[in-house]
């Protein structure tokens, strides 16, 4: 029995996961996407009109499956800064299972896709720019609520707050990723996070010489 259309889909998208963020955007052709897949070309054509076009959903495909963990740890109990601390257990959690999947650090597939492609496919930056803007609300909710709560000034500007969050956030994940080491990720996205929202007093005490 020949594979279901569902299937055929599925089939490239995940094939085209897996070539991308073992390598890159760039480095990966259309036919090895088809031949790893088990998958003719015209089938590739009939889903998606370009190799871009797979990339996007790739990265729909992916924000997907990440959205609602994140918004799990947003809208579960705890303080507001609690939930700061789990979002950096789950970044990291996040990174080490795709290093156990791949072999390698990933990194982030949003900002590596749209820092490679950005100035080449407007679709492509415009799929990473919505993604970005739909992280920095789950941000900025639980940023208002330490500022109804008094916890941060009431000046801040939430919005880039959660900006630089989000920046801090994939330049460590980039480095991760360069390095090809998750051993800085886990030291320190926690304890960055805490210090952009200014608690620094929930940090441990450094020893001093």
């Amino acid at each position: 029995m020949g594979r279901s259309p569902t299937d055929t889909k599925e089939k490239l998208l995940q094939t085209a996961t897996d070539l991308i963020w073992q390598s890159s955007y760039g480095s990966v052709s259309v036919e090895e996407i088809c031949n790893r897949a088990e998958v003719k070309k015209g089938s590739f054509y009939y889903y998606f009109p370009s190799k871009a076009d797979l990339a996007v959903a790739v990265m729909e495909e992916l924000y997907n499956r990440y959205e609602p963990e994140m918004a799990k740890v947003f809208s579960g109990t705890g303080s507001a800064v609690e939930r700061f601390e789990h979002l950096a257990t789950l970044i990291y959690d996040k990174q080490m299972e795709a290093y156990n999947q791949y072999g390698r650090v990933c990194g982030c597939p949003f900002a590596s896709l749209g820092s490679e492609m950005a100035g080449n496919d407007e679709a492509i930056r415009q799929k990473a720019d919505d993604i970005f803007k739909r992280q920095n609300q789950l941000l900025t909710g639980t940023l208002q609520e330490l500022l109804d709560s008094k916890q941060l000034a009431a000046n801040t500007d939430l919005s880039a707050m959660a900006s630089e969050i989000h920046a801090f956030i994939l330049g460590q994940v980039m480095m991760a990723r360069i390095q090809n080491d998750l051993t800085s990720l886990k030291a320190e996205i926690k304890t960055g996070l805490l210090r952009i929202i200014h608690f620094e007093q929930n940090l441990p005490v450094r020893a001093t010489k």
